[in-house]
């Protein structure tokens, strides 16, 4: 059941999307706000952060053991779909990229910068930079968004169940929303070591998904990299998995001047339709592992 239960949950959170529908964010948010507290100039920990995560992770692993161990374990499926429904998802950037891809068309790189910089890591929300520059961020920051609220919480689920896929979502969030900003570097840290395996099995699967040989040439040192973050394991596997120089602005530019109005909207549509293709990849990874017994 938990191949029948990602698909139902991921299938949901992609119409969803569509509709830019049902965030978690506003959730997380106001979690973290009531469990948050300063008292005479001293801030809540990193600890405070962590036992806020944990308690629904709990709740929930707790719910699903109980109900397993009265032979109710179905009752937990639909609870199990709602979570992962809220759990994962990006509403709200197929219309940012959208309306990217038209600005870069129309030649307005300051609407497109516009239109995606509240999307961008606010170190790099410079006005002021490269439409090449400017590019390159977002679609860092696209993969990344989406590998950390699908694919890492789709291996965490598989591993170790929805409790865990709940403290793992919960890190990313604590990472971008944590009220103390001090302590977001903590969590930032955490979110790389629970990423570690899987953006490498992702990194592994842009292989299979894309251009396997230009893979070979640019992943391998990325992977094998111990101290590679996540977001660069991402940017290089799928630089060499596409082709058509969709990830090297720079490079394109001079190879095709005359196509450079194109240039955005093309870029984002390759790096999805890879990770749309990734994702198929791990749904029949899964299916073989639910028929082999493994899961």
């Amino acid at each position: 059941m938990i191949l029948v239960v990602f698909l139902i949950a991921y299938l949901v959170r992609r119409r969803l999307d569509g509709l830019n529908a049902v965030s978690s964010e506003a959730l997380w948010r106001r979690w973290f706000r009531k469990g948050s507290v300063v008292k005479a100039g001293r801030e809540s920990g990193i600890m405070a952060g962590l036992v806020l995560v944990a308690l629904p992770a709990l709740l929930a692993a707790l719910c699903v053991y109980i109900l397993s161990l009265y032979g109710w374990r179905i009752a937990a499926y639909p609870l199990e779909i709602l979570v992962l429904v809220l759990m994962m998802g990006m509403p709200g950037w197929r219309q940012s990229v959208e309306v990217y891809g038209s600005a870069w068309h129309k030649g307005d790189m300051q609407a497109a910068w516009h239109h995606i910089q509240e999307r961008l890591p606010v170190a790099e929300r410079g006005a002021a930079v490269s439409p090449e520059v400017m590019h390159l961020s977002l679609s860092r920051a696209l993969m990344l968004a989406v590998f950390q609220r699908f694919f890492l919480i789709a291996f965490w689920y598989v591993v170790g169940g929805i409790g865990l896929a709940i403290f793992v979502r919960g890190l990313v969030a604590l990472a971008e929303q944590w009220p103390q900003a001090a302590a977001r570097p903590r969590y930032l840290k955490a979110c790389e070591w629970i990423s570690w395996i899987p953006v490498r099995l992702l990194s592994i699967t842009f292989g299979i998904a894309g251009d396997l040989s230009g893979w070979l040439g640019e992943a391998r040192a990325a992977i094998l990299g111990i101290t590679n973050k996540t977001s660069e394991v991402l940017m290089s596997s799928a630089n060499g998995s596409l082709t058509g120089y969709a990830l090297d602005p720079a490079r394109f530019s001079r190879v095709h001047p005359d196509e450079w109005a194109s240039f955005g909207r093309r870029s984002l549509n390759a790096v999805r339709d890879l990770l749309n293709r990734s994702m198929l990849v791990w749904i029949c990874v899964l299916a073989l592992l639910v028929i082999a017994g493994v899961v």
